[in-house]
């Protein structure tokens, strides 16, 4: 059963908020609660440029009725999040962390076996949190301990050890440190790798995902092995490292907005949504934020959805930072195993 026909027939739970219910989604590889399928990234390019209003920024966020927020430690929004996390319970935001589902993540430095633990063990430290609900494998990356930067130095780049590293995620799981483990910006090829001896199968696989970049084939794969796909850049991030405006300035998105009297932004949502997945939205405007809620009581057409599938595709972020003559991955073929 793929993941869209699990969430159709699971009548998921709905959160109830200040302002809309956000549907979740039970994750395969824990009985917790499940994940809400809307949430709220903190990452800012440059990484802590906004690091003196984060804090007020989540607690609005919470306020609007978001559940979820996606961080790492690359992002240095872990302690605002933390911060914002203890304010919110002793403002009565909310009533208690539970309510909150939080994703960190682990980055490239920190990829090697031993480092994990410690790691995550250090994210919890910036979060004030004795658990996490979802960690993350950033990327399927290693460079030499250290440095939390992007983009990296292509001189520490290392062949990353998949199967000791994601021993050490299943450790943390096991000791009750996180909830569920996952992994970010995997292939398909990558995946099976993990699969192959995975005790605990990965529950998600966070990537770019838009109408521009609709990752059909690693869609059909994560939907047959039970691995939930987690949106970001849904409107392109324009504007970061990692992003670009060909979302925002698609003339058929522009078109589709205006016949049903929606953003640009909501239908790229309602968009992915309408895919089976949870997405990742980022806002620091009080009313995009709400605006950015208000995608779940009303659908894309038929006619809608086909134009849509029918755009031309690339990928927005080909990191070719990770790419290096003398690294592990000698070209954008080998770290995306085609899925370019």
């Amino acid at each position: 059963m793929d993941v869209r026909t699990k969430m159709q027939e699971s009548s998921p739970q709905l959160s109830t908020t200040s302002y809309q219910s956000i549907p979740t989604f039970p994750l395969h590889s824990t009985n917790e609660k499940a994940i809400p399928l809307l949430g709220f990234g903190t990452a800012e390019y440059p990484f802590g440029a906004s690091i003196d209003t984060m804090k007020q920024t989540i607690l609005e966020a919470i306020e609007v009725g978001y559940r979820h927020f996606d961080t790492a430690a690359l992002y240095q929004t872990e302690q605002p999040l933390g911060e914002a996390i203890s304010d919110a319970l002793r403002l009565g935001l909310i009533k208690s962390r539970d309510e909150l589902f939080i994703t960190s993540k682990l980055w490239c430095s920190d990829a090697h076996h031993d480092c994990v633990l410690p790691a995550l063990k250090k994210t919890l430290k910036n979060l004030k949190l004795e658990y996490l609900d979802l960690y993350l494998i950033h990327w399927p990356v290693s460079v030499k301990p250290g440095e939390y930067e992007l983009p990296v130095k292509k001189k520490d780049l290392v062949p990353i050890d998949l199967k000791s590293v994601w021993e050490a995620m299943e450790e943390c799981q096991a000791l009750g440190l996180t909830k569920s483990i996952g992994v970010s910006n995997f292939s398909c090829k990558k995946l099976e790798t993990i699969l192959s001896t995975a005790k605990i199968p990965p529950a998600v696989n966070q990537v770019e995902m838009n109408p521009m970049w609709q990752q059909k084939k690693l869609r059909k794969f994560c939907d047959e092995k039970g691995i939930l796909i987690e949106s970001y850049s849904p409107l392109g991030a324009k504007g970061t490292l990692w992003g670009t405006n060909r979302v925002m300035e698609c003339e058929l998105l522009k078109e589709i907005a205006q016949a049903k009297g929606k953003s640009l932004a909501q239908v790229c949502l309602r968009w992915a949504h309408e895919q089976g997945v949870c997405v990742l939205v980022k806002s620091f405007n009080k009313e995009r934020m709400k605006q950015n809620l208000d995608i779940f009581d009303w659908k894309l057409s038929a006619e809608e959805s086909r134009k849509i599938s029918q755009l031309p595709q690339s990928r927005g972020f080909p990191a070719g930072e990770f790419v290096s003559d003398d690294g592990p991955y000698k070209s954008l073929e080998e770290l995306w195993d085609g899925e370019i």
